[in-house]
């Protein structure tokens, strides 16, 4: 059976190419086009598509504010169709946060409009097929005040790799977190070109400092840090003093950077004296990675199925026997963070 895409976009050139792009793809089927949200609402009710790809900036009702109504009234997996300007990526990181799966850039790096995506859309939709949506995660509630005060202080660092449903499990994680947690790091599979954007969202909810990881930084108390750098797998390194390392290379576990490639160095660097954690995500990036970590002594913990978008990286990680707790998204914190947890 084909999977059935609705395409949402105020450009009929942009409808066009999205449409040739996914015309070739015989297991899937182009139901429909809107040209703004209101067109987009009465068609979703008639045809109700598997996959929704969404333009942000259209007349009327905003990209934006119609995912949310998606997302509240008829959660449906969404894909972003995304501009190239910092503030569209900007809205885009927010759109992660709102629910949708994953984003798709109408341009090339330098720019352009790409005439060829080497099936990078066809590929983002049937991800986005598979995705069953469970009870939402953005009103969770966060860790008490009072319960943040009695941090493990013998955890020298958190690792956090997550994936489709990431950014959104991200927020509800981070702000459990207080002021002063351990240095922490995360890679979340996304586009490059917008994980700044999305750093400057998880900072704006975390009470601790969300920033882009830098190599060679210092890994500091109170900083979260975000693989952003395309091409380059996210690590630590070091002994007394903690450092991101960014390294050029192959993919690992289908991916780059790689949760696997973070989990390992940090078995290998920080050994018992970390907390690893694996949140919603398509595949098995992590659950290796994991794995090393609890053989070395670390924390581990992997997100339950019921608050997953997708249960299938820490289904792996739980499956190798990887995860010392599995836990909802909206006590990962506390499990990660407090002595009595």
């Amino acid at each position: 059976m084909s999977i059935r895409v609705l395409i949402i976009d105020d450009s009929p050139t942009m409808r066009a190419i999205l449409m040739s792009r996914l015309r070739e793809q015989p297991d899937i089927e182009v139901v429909g086009t809107a040209s703004n949200a209101s067109e987009g609402r009465t068609l979703m009710k008639q045809l109700d598509p598997d996959v929704v790809t969404l333009d942000i900036e259209m007349p009327g009702m905003n990209g934006l504010d119609f995912l949310e109504k998606i997302m509240t009234l008829r959660p449906t997996p969404v894909i972003i169709v995304s501009g190239a300007t910092q503030e569209g990526n900007e809205v885009t990181a927010r759109a992660l946060a709102l629910g949708a799966v994953n984003c798709y850039s109408k341009y090339d790096p330098t720019g352009k409009l790409a005439l060829q995506d080497s099936g990078e859309l066809a590929k983002l939709i049937r991800d986005a097929a598979q995705i069953e949506f469970r009870k939402p995660m953005r009103n969770a509630p966060a860790v008490a005040e009072e319960s943040r005060r009695s941090i493990k202080r013998d955890t020298r660092l958190i690792a956090v790799g997550s994936s489709t449903g990431g950014v959104e499990a991200l927020q509800v994680l981070l702000r459990g977190f207080p002021q002063d947690c351990p240095p922490t790091v995360i890679v979340q599979h996304v586009n490059p070109r917008f994980a700044p954007a999305i750093a400057r969202t998880l900072d704006q909810v975390c009470p601790a400092t969300v920033q882009v990881a830098v190599h060679d930084m210092p890994l500091k108390s109170g900083h979260v840090y975000l693989a952003a750098e395309a091409g380059h797998h996210l690590m630590v390194k070091g002994n007394a003093t903690l450092y991101a390392k960014l390294r050029r290379g192959e993919p690992v576990s289908g991916h780059i950077p790689s949760v696997d490639a973070l989990f390992h160095s940090v078995a290998e660097y920080v050994g018992a004296d970390a907390v690893g954690i694996l949140l919603t995500g398509m595949g098995q990036d992590g659950a290796k990675g994991l794995l090393a970590m609890a053989e070395k002594g670390a924390h581990t913990i992997a997100q339950d199925e019921a608050t997953c978008t997708v249960f299938g990286m820490p289904r792996a990680a739980i499956s190798l026997g990887a995860a010392c707790v599995v836990a909802p998204i909206n006590s990962i914190a506390r499990h990660a963070l407090h002595k009595a947890a």
